[in-house]
């Protein structure tokens, strides 16, 4: 087969460049013709395992024409299952539609007044919210809208900018700020980025959940309870840290108003409802469903009820004089449709007002929409595609300003009654935008009587459910200690600084937590323990332990070899003896990855409890003193030191277990090399064998037989190659009789043991073959029956076909550890026969010169 133009092309540049295409042989001659090999070519078939290419590489990341078409259609999910819609589903989404607009629009209200926005504003989001993410919806759960906490962030954006700039309107900032979230998100969707949130931990997520919760329900505490001066405002910064929030709250309030009592009432009033229809729910199971709709509507019932309050207590004042004349505070007028509709307005001056807060702004969008979703994905069991949800917000909020709405993402409290209320499919978004329209159009009349203690209280009664209980965060200390440590470092600057930087703060201690448990990966030296399986109610101890049966073919009573940590960290028992394998051959396991972070760390820990256990092999390898190293200059000046007994071990070879290992570096490689280096001059003149088992990567593979990994090295001149004894996994490749049932073949093979049946049986063989047959049936016919039964079993068994597992060019990669140790003790020991018999040769040629002289 003639070379490619293009590979020849190749092959001369590398000359031209001085370039070494092949690193080394991988084993200096055919790794199957010498014979030393247990394994032969004449019973397995060849396999050469080829190295991945850069250009194979660039063929599996590049997009082919159907990858594009399906990348096309994932941008609209709708298409995948509107087409099977039915009438079950809309019953199911009309109920879970009603039942969360009913709740949105009091909340939408309620949370604009976080934005320091007009209500109506809430309500522009809240609309845009469920109208538009249904199309691009992965998840039937999510509701869209203004939530509290991207509220509270917004309206944080919008004073700060009225501080620089009061001229620019706080809706226009909400609105442009709306747009540029909305970019970003899209932008990190449709380049399929949607992983990146998995660096977000759920200890960081419930620290800014819970610090938020606290910082947004002592902010509302002061409107709740009236506190304000002569003009009508809050004494105090009710957006300052939230300890001042709440001093400042206790001492003003000799301040509070009338809005006191419908506001603590009102709160009482929902949590009151809200425990009795739960209550209600576990002891009238038959009825759960109704009252779980009555409990989701307390919201709206407590809402209508102050209103009404609101209405009588203002009913003789004229309507123009209402808000000023009423004896607590209420909303006033709320425009109706949609009045601020129209092209946003955005330019450099404007996002200049708010530059500093975008990354927050992005973080808890996507913090909020994504953990909500996955959530209550696998509680109802389907996936989600976070890109293609980022993509959802994204556009949701790139379309929102056009009607005055500002940046909303997925609400917790709203998903929970939707999922609850039995939602079928993302559908159900449109009904409740429809509910919301309604509202805009229809009930703006009713609302300008709602009390703001009243909306205050649905605020606090809402976040107070994101607060993260006490028993949870013992569950978090149950699990990772260091995590609660994150979790209340994160509600601790909250509560004292921002809700920005206790984001700010979960997010980069999570990420230190994870790169020092990267950096100080520690590797563990396995010990091998020869186990077998109990089966029964219980385990035999003491006296019936000598009991245990014998091993054989069943694999309920045979013995097995595994490897644990010789030090037990695994928390294996302590008892039980494991130690090295065989004298100077360790078998190290890496526990984290092996990637440039911890390859230093790895590799000293090993080199270190190595050359503990291993004694040099040559103790005169510096007879002089100048010649020893300043880090080993010995114990005597004059450099003659007494040969101490040392009874350790040589080094002989080392088996790293990669099974925590995806990929490496050129960092972690170089170590691995510099590694070999030292430990082979400890050896010298011998060299350390190195294996490795268990590679799951074809990359990873690539990358340590560029470095001479994987094979004997073929330049030792010492024997040490031509001693090389390699042992390869191979596995049969059909041969099983397909008629033949299993109970058969593990009763057959325990005969196939045995002598031919010529031989005649012994006492063992005749009580086998009896237990077989039967107990109580030991008569000859039975016996002749099952021995024709079995060569007739036999001779339908075709020839097997037997395979090598993985490639004979990287004879040091073994498939387990097992094979690993089985080839370096083989190897070792065949080397020594070697060296053994060359001495004898040796000393025989000497005795001949002698005879001869």
């Amino acid at each position: 087969m003639s070379t490619p133009m293009s590979t020849k092309i190749g092959h001369g540049l590398a000359k031209v460049l001085g370039i070494k295409l092949e690193y080394r042989n991988p084993t200096g001659s055919d790794p199957v013709t010498r014979g030393e090999s247990t394994f032969s070519i004449e019973t397995a078939n060849s396999y050469h395992e080829a190295e991945p290419t850069s250009a194979e590489y660039l063929r599996s990341i590049t997009p082919s024409g159907r990858d594009c078409i399906d990348y096309a259609k994932s941008l609209f999910p709708v298409i995948t299952w509107l087409p099977f819609y039915n009438t079950t589903w809309l019953a199911g989404d009309l109920v879970a539609g009603i039942t969360v607009g009913a709740v949105v629009v009091p909340q939408g209200m309620a949370y604009a007044q976080l934005a320091a926005l007009p209500v109506e504003f809430g309500l522009y989001s809240s609309f845009m919210g469920v109208l538009i993410y249904w199309f691009f919806a992965t998840s039937k759960d999510i509701t869209i809208g203004p939530v509290a906490v991207m509220s509270t962030v917004t309206g944080n954006i919008v004073l700060a900018a009225a501080n620089v700039d009061p001229n620019v309107p706080g809706h226009v900032i909400a609105s442009a700020l709306a747009l540029i979230v909305g970019a970003v998100t899209c932008g990190i969707g449709l380049l399929r980025l949607g992983w990146l949130t998995d660096f977000i931990s759920l200890a960081s997520i419930s620290a800014y959940m819970t610090g938020s919760a606290i910082s947004i329900a002592a902010g509302q505490v002061p409107s709740m309870l009236g506190e304000r001066n002569s003009k009508g405002k809050t004494p105090f910064d009710t957006r300052a840290p939230t300890y001042k929030v709440i001093i400042n709250t206790l001492k003003h309030l000799p301040d509070a108003k009338i809005d006191a009592a419908l506001g603590l009432t009102a709160l009482a009033m929902l949590y009151i409802i809200r425990y009795t229809f739960t209550t209600l729910a576990k002891k009238q199971p038959n009825r759960r469903k109704l009252w779980f709709f009555c409990n989701t509507l307390r919201t709206v019932f407590v809402i209508l009820l102050y209103t009404m309050i609101a209405w009588l207590v203002n009913i003789h004042e004229p309507k123009s004089d209402v808000a000023k004349l009423s004896p607590f505070k209420i909303l006033g007028k709320v425009p109706r449709g949609f009045q601020d509709a129209g092209v946003p307005i955005i330019n450099k001056k404007i996002i200049d007002l708010f530059v500093g807060q975008i990354p927050v702004s992005v973080i808890v969008v996507l913090i909020e929409h994504i953990s909500i979703a996955k959530s209550f994905g696998r509680i109802n069991n389907y996936t989600i595609n976070p890109s293609q949800e980022l993509i959802a917000i994204g556009v949701t909020n790139l379309l929102a300003p056009f009607l005055g709405g500002y940046p909303a993402t997925g609400s917790f409290s709203r998903t929970a009654i939707k999922s609850k209320a039995g939602v079928r499919s993302p559908l159900a978004g449109l009904v409740t935008a429809i509910v919301v329209l309604i509202a805009i159009y229809a009930l703006t009349a009713v609302f300008f009587y709602i009390p703001s203690s009243a909306l205050s209280a649905v605020i606090i009664h809402a976040v107070g459910d994101l607060i993260t209980p006490p028993n949870v965060v013992y569950q978090f200390w149950r699990i990772s200690p260091l995590e609660v440590i994150v979790f209340l470092a994160g509600v601790f600057v909250t509560v004292f600084s921002s809700i920005e930087n206790g984001i700010y703060t979960t997010i980069c201690a999570s990420l230190a937590l994870f790169l020092w448990r990267v950096f100080k990966a520690k590797g563990r030296f396995l010990g091998r323990v020869k186990v077998h399986s109990v089966v029964g109610d219980h385990v035999l101890q003491g006296a019936d332990a000598k009991h245990v049966p014998a091993p054989d073919n069943d694999p309920d009573t045979s013995f097995r070899n595994i490897y644990i940590p010789i030090e037990h960290e695994d928390g294996s028992n302590p008892e039980i003896q494991a130690e090295h394998p065989y004298p100077g051959i360790f078998i190290y396991r890496f526990s984290e990855g092996y990637n440039y972070p911890n390859a230093n760390h790895y590799l000293d820990t090993m080199v270190e409890e190595v050359m503990r256990v291993c004694k040099r092999t040559n103790p005169g390898a510096f007879p002089k003193l100048g010649d020893r190293p300043w880090n080993n200059p010995g114990t005597s000046r004059s450099g003659k030191e007494e040969q101490m007994a040392d009874d350790r071990p040589t080094l002989k070879a080392i088996i790293l277990d990669f099974s925590s290992v995806n990929n490496v570096d050129i960092t972690s490689v170089q170590h691995l090399i510099d590694v070999r280096n030292q430990l082979d001059r400890y050896s010298q003149p011998e060299r350390v064998q190195w294996h490795f088992a268990c590679i799951n990567n074809r990359w990873t593979k690539r990358a340590l037989v560029s470095a001479g990994f994987g094979y004997p090295s073929p330049d030792d001149h010492d024997g040490n190659f031509h001693a090389w004894k390699p042992i390869f996994s191979v596995a049969n490749v059909g041969g099983a009789a397909k008629d033949a049932e299993a109970d058969l073949n593990r009763r057959t093979s325990k005969l196939s043991r045995q002598h031919d049946i010529e031989t005649g049986r012994s006492a063992s063989r005749q009580h086998e073959v009896d237990s077989i047959v039967g107990e109580g049936d030991s008569s000859d016919q039975s016996r002749a029956s099952f021995e024709k039964q079995l060569t007739r079993y036999k001779s339908k068994q075709p020839s097997e076909k037997i395979a090598v597992v993985q490639g004979l060019n990287r004879p040091f990669f073994h498939i387990d550890l097992t094979s690993a140790l089985q080839s370096s003790i083989s190897t070792f020991e065949h080397s020594h026969e070697l060296h053994a018999s060359q001495g004898e040769a040796a000393r025989g040629v000497g005795t001949e010169e002698e005879d001869t002289k």
